[in-house]
């Protein structure tokens, strides 16, 4: 079994989509980023890229490349599903916590997990959204932007 671990934040913007897990919500700001700034799905790659020794997602799709802009981090986790399973390793099992003052989850929290199933190629119960906050302490607290963390294992074929 391999295990790696992934972080990610973003800050809230105006005059952008808000997509976590791959699932939009309806919100008034959105992330900013290079990409669609996905922070659930950032994490999840960066812990499926750490337990695969594989690098980090910045290193794979780095910012400074026009290619990736605007790009959906779901694409993005399809590709470093490529080079895992090419590894031939799969998912064995994925934890993800959201860390934000808002949007609340728990409405689209089974849809999430759902969406991130479908793109990892595993059983649904074989990914976990939870969330947080920070309790209105740091930038997180006041609503200035969110972030995730993220487990996974990864097994061989």
């Amino acid at each position: 079994m391999f295990v790696g671990i992934g972080y990610d934040v973003h800050r809230f913007v105006e005059k952008r989509k808000l997509i976590l897990g791959g699932v939009f919500f309806d919100h008034p700001l959105g992330l900013y980023g290079h990409s669609d700034a996905d922070v659930v799905l950032h994490a999840v790659s960066d812990a499926i890229l750490g337990a695969a020794s594989l690098g980090d997602i910045g290193g794979l799709f780095p910012d400074s490349d026009d290619k990736w802009k605007g790009i959906s981090s779901q694409i993005l986790l399809e590709k470093i599903m490529e080079l895992v399973n090419g590894k031939g390793l799969i998912v064995n099992n994925v934890d993800i916590i959201y860390i934000a003052q808002q949007p609340k989850i728990n409405k689209k929290k089974k849809e999430m997990e759902q969406r991130i199933s479908e793109i990892l190629k595993v059983e649904i119960g074989r990914v976990n959204v939870k969330a947080t906050t920070t309790e209105g302490l740091g930038a997180i607290g006041r609503s200035e932007g969110a972030a995730a963390q993220a487990i996974a294992s990864l097994v061989q074929k």
